[in-house]
């Protein structure tokens, strides 16, 4: 383990000057499921930890009906899928903290932790990507919002400059007869990295017509893909099932994934396929109040 100092600040402009003034390795700590065991494993050069729990604007979960949802960034993932607005509501981001790791590890890590990870295989990305969500970020140069699609700039790689800070995310309130599904593929039942990942969210009309759609994967590329191709092959059409093989080929076609220990190239541009179809038809059955056995 490394020689690491800890401090717990009380304000967002005291954790933003801490950064800024200890440089590069001072390591923001929310849940600290992931930056602990890289500073353990020396994996990740860390002299200081910035714990942002006790900073009120960084926790809780608020819906706001004109404003949309904010999550705060040390708000750990089992509040999100314990709360029955959440899974009323945004059921595709109560499947996603749902799987994220164990239950010990749930009471601890945080969406925005999962976001700033970055990894390309991140089980909440490809969600908060389908369900527009914006990563609210403070710094020494003051504030600016990213959308989660421009967060990630490579494999554990994002945007965040030196001193800047998630706050928390913020999604719009959803739309009426919408709903969303996330669905990942792991070698094991539980507690593995997803081969393939993928989440919908999707809207229908009265007539079936399909008038909002986005589609993100994950593991399939150096970061998670936001698939515009595959949401514009819905909007504006019934929903058939040559429509959904149209939106499940856009993401298997932009899926670029390697060969590893994990999956092939092969199987993985297939599970994109599969998953897309099967996000898209449990959204459905989700917006249509129909029972089925999520999986």
């Amino acid at each position: 383990m490394q020689d690491v100092k800890y401090v717990k600040p009380k304000t967002l402009q005291e954790a933003v000057s801490i950064l800024k003034d200890n440089g590069p390795t001072a390591r923001v700590l929310a849940g600290g499921t992931d930056i602990i065991v890289m500073a353990r494993e020396r994996r990740r050069d860390t002299s200081l930890f910035v714990d942002i729990k006790a900073i009120p604007e960084m926790n809780g979960i608020h819906l706001d009906e004109s404003t949309g949802l904010t999550i705060g960034a040390a708000t750990p993932l089992y509040l999100c899928y314990r709360d029955p607005m959440m899974n009323q509501r945004f059921p595709s981001i109560v499947d996603s903290s749902s799987l994220i790791g164990g239950t010990a590890v749930q009471g601890r890590a945080t969406l925005v932790g999962n976001l700033c990870n970055s990894g390309p295989a991140g089980d909440s990305i490809p969600t908060l990507m389908a369900m527009e969500g914006v990563a609210h970020i403070l710094g020494p140069n003051g504030e600016r919002d990213v959308p989660v699609v421009d967060f990630c700039t490579g494999p554990g790689r994002n945007v965040l400059e030196l001193g800047e800070i998630v706050v928390n995310l913020h999604f719009p309130t959803p739309r009426p007869n919408s709903s969303g599904r996330f669905l990942r593929f792991i070698p094991r039942n539980e507690m593995d990295i997803a081969v393939v990942n993928c989440s919908t969210n999707i809207t229908l009309d009265a007539n079936n017509v399909v008038t909002h759609a986005r589609l993100a994967i994950g593991a399939v590329a150096a970061t998670p893909l936001f698939v515009p191709a595959a949401g514009e092959a819905l909007v504006g059409k019934a929903l058939t099932d040559e429509t959904i093989a149209a939106t499940a080929n856009a993401c298997r076609d932009a899926a670029t994934p390697i060969d590893d220990m994990r999956g092939s190239i092969r199987q993985r541009k297939h599970l994109a396929y599969v998953l897309a179809e099967r996000t898209i038809r449990d959204a459905v059955h989700r917006i249509r109040g129909e029972h089925t056995e999520w999986h």
